[in-house]
């Protein structure tokens, strides 16, 4: 190599170099504007529940309290008070490892939704409905939320795969905050009694001065027609430390247009220092079943009679219900002890009314891990089957209409 090579190769790695720590000044400088955070939940723990055909379940569970999870999220300030943000949590099963679960009670469906029916018809309605039963059976990487968004002095818009209005109000007002097997939203889970997510949304979301609002759209994107296999909902309230009320609205249509579940849920809290005190109202109704289009053309390319379908088998799963939730949050010693109370008023022909009460004790070992010991007592009358679950899984049904159901819950979680 000549010396003009030798200077210009010598002279392109020093620019090399030099630029080096421009780029890494670059780097720093933007990482100042964004934060993205990494974040999780690892709980995991054992259950014993009476009530279940083939006799007493005892295991390990995942998602006792709070479903595992782990997630980023991230914001990056634009100025003039607007920020970027998103949003990307993944479920995860830490007795198993992986992304679904399926009720105790496996496929079996309560016997109020195939009693008189033929044999093979109650065959083929397990294979259809009880084969769905269970949680990301999908197995959606980002199941929990993924969502991108704007906020701004006027409110955010937040567009993707995001919690409902009428569940984020049950879940605000629910003492138990959905966790454990006492949660009142165990007693509507078959059928489900709310949409908890939904996928394809756009929400605007408001809070100011202790007021919060929402106004949601879930598009059904179905070829059959823009409003086919929608969801909208809206919800607003007032919450300070000291006490809130809100309510909030879900309305769906089913993938030919028709009006199917809707739930109406409005609570309130008030912490008066020795206890935070809630109560909750639902009204659950489906005149329509969510996946009734689906289910009628199934059964009947299976050879069941349409008259059969239309008649006898769709109006069972309509929902026509009421749901009352009182409870309290006591600080006892370091820990805090929560008790509820919940009801299930089915104003169905079938009515399958149930009851269930249970208290949940945590009990810190530090800032982001403590233990959790939770017991349920949960009543079924002669045509409910409820078998309490967790809040990542569900419980299922009973053995038989009217067995009651008793469940002994132990956790640990760690938060990240």
């Amino acid at each position: 190599m000549n010396r003009n090579a030798q200077f210009v190769s010598t002279s392109r790695a020093l620019a090399a170099f030099a630029v080096l720590p421009l780029s890494l000044a670059v780097s720093q400088a933007l990482a100042q504007t964004a934060n993205v955070t990494l974040y999780g939940i690892v709980d995991v723990g054992v259950q014993h529940v009476t009530g279940v055909k083939g006799g007493d379940h005892t295991s390990l569970a995942s998602g006792i309290m709070e479903g595992s999870r782990w997630g980023l999220r991230g914001t990056e300030d634009i100025g003039n008070g607007y920020k970027a943000m998103f949003v990307l949590e993944s479920r995860f099963e830490a007795d198993t490892g992986g992304l679904s679960n399926r009720p105790m009670s496996g496929t079996q469906l309560p016997d109020r939704l195939t009693a008189g029916l033929p044999p093979a018809v109650q065959a083929a309605l397990n294979s259809a409905v009880g084969s769905q039963l269970g949680v990301n059976l999908p197995g959606r990487l980002f199941d929990r939320q993924a969502f991108v968004g704007m906020v701004t002095p006027f409110g955010a818009i937040l567009a993707g795969r995001q919690y409902t209005p009428a569940f984020e109000i049950s879940n605000r007002y629910d003492a138990f905050a959905n966790a454990s097997a006492a949660s009142p939203g165990q007693l509507i889970s078959i059928p489900a009694g709310v949409d908890i997510r939904e996928s394809n949304s756009v929400m605007y979301r408001i809070e100011l001065n202790n007021f919060y609002g929402s106004a949601y759209y879930a598009f059904g994107e179905l070829s059959s027609g823009t409003k086919n296999g929608r969801l909208v909902g809206i919800n607003g309230g007032y919450q300070t430390s000291k006490w809130g009320a809100g309510i909030g609205y879900n309305e769906r249509t089913n993938s030919a247009g028709q009006k199917s579940l809707n739930t109406l849920v409005a609570g309130a809290n008030y912490d008066f220092g020795l206890a935070n005190l809630f109560a909750m109202y639902g009204v659950i109704k489906e005149p329509n079943g969510s996946s009734a289009p689906e289910l009628r053309a199934g059964l009947i390319a299976g050879g069941v009679p349409s008259v059969l379908v239309d008649t006898g088998i769709l109006p069972r799963f309509m929902q026509d219900v009421r749901l009352y939730h009182v409870g309290a949050r006591i600080p006892l010693g370091v820990g805090t002890l929560t008790a509820g109370y919940s009801q299930v008023d089915d104003r169905r022909a079938t009515n399958a009314d149930v009851t269930s009460y249970g208290v949940a004790y945590t009990y810190p070992l530090s800032k982001r891990t403590d233990l959790n010991a939770v017991v349920t007592q949960v009543n079924n009358n002669a045509n409910a089957q409820v078998l309490p679950g967790g809040n990542g899984y569900l419980g299922g049904v009973t053995a038989y209409g009217g067995k009651d159901a008793t469940s002994f819950q132990f956790s640990l979680r760690h938060k990240f």
